[in-house]
């Protein structure tokens, strides 16, 4: 049985304005909303820090962005856990929406020097990334996206694009509420082409959102784009395949996608 996850304790609402809110999970966790704050746990201070620091500065047309909270005595991290102000809205299947924020919130962020943290992280998504890219090597699970990875692997051809600060989880991670601008969520940081991260919404809405076939063509004009679908293919292979929830089940969505790419080349 999955544990149901921990509410901020009583100190950190306090630090961080919501002593007298009461915590209310949102989708299944691990965010919390009390009051006006959304908190969620911050396991890696450094890398909460920036994502702070990053989003109070930027601005973004169209585009409601989490703006941070600081606690009472200036962190933005306190105890574990950092908060921003709590954004109204929904994820919907909304996926070429999804994919024109991603390029608009991506032009905000291609000045933005490559953040320390990163080259760091040793995560499964981490890993995943490298391998994509071919910037480390492990072993995969055949069966659960590693065979598929390493035909795929042979397909690639090298990438002109340059990398940038880009938010590399944007599917469900965008939230519309009415006609107030889309709202972003859960700043994930990768140093990689605005392209990729685009193309990683595209194949996370094909394998598991129910887009239709017809995206990934809808989105043909961008630069190398069916390069870096093929990467952003490798990088869900190696997350699935070194994930320990992962199951022969949940891959068949990505199995589906990776063949639609395939079709493209």
């Amino acid at each position: 049985m999955t544990r149901s996850p921990e509410p901020p304790p009583a100190h950190v609402r306090a630090a961080f304005g919501a002593r007298d809110a009461e915590p209310e999970l949102i989708d299944g966790g691990p965010a919390w909303r009390c009051g006006d704050a959304t908190i969620r746990p911050a396991p890696k201070p450094a890398e909460a820090t920036w994502i702070a620091k990053t989003l109070d500065g930027l601005d973004v047309p169209n585009l409601r962005v989490g703006r941070p909270l600081r606690s009472t005595d200036g962190r933005y991290v306190v105890g574990g856990w950092s908060a921003t102000k709590f954004l109204a809205g929904r994820a919907e299947a909304r996926h070429d929406e999804v994919i024109a924020v991603a390029q608009r919130l991506h032009q905000a962020t291609a000045e933005l020097p490559k953040p320390r943290f990163l080259d760091a992280r040793t995560d499964v998504f981490a890993v995943a990334d490298r391998l994509a890219w071919g910037e480390e090597t492990v072993p995969l699970d055949a069966d659960l996206g590693g065979r598929l990875f390493d035909l795929l692997k042979e397909v690639q051809k090298p990438l002109t694009l340059s990398s940038q600060v880009v938010h590399g989880d944007l599917f469900g991670n965008v939230l519309f509420a009415g006609n107030a601008p889309p709202a972003v969520i859960d700043f994930t940081a990768y140093w990689r082409p605005a392209e990729w991260a685009a193309a990683v919404v595209a194949v996370d809405a094909v394998a598991w959102g129910g887009a239709d076939p017809g995206l990934f063509k809808r989105w043909s004009h961008l630069s190398e784009w069916t390069q870096v679908l093929v990467r952003a293919i490798l990088f869900r292979l190696a997350v699935h395949a070194l994930h320990p929830l992962s199951t022969s089940q949940s891959f068949a969505g990505l199995e589906r996608a990776a063949h639609q790419v395939t079709a493209l080349l």
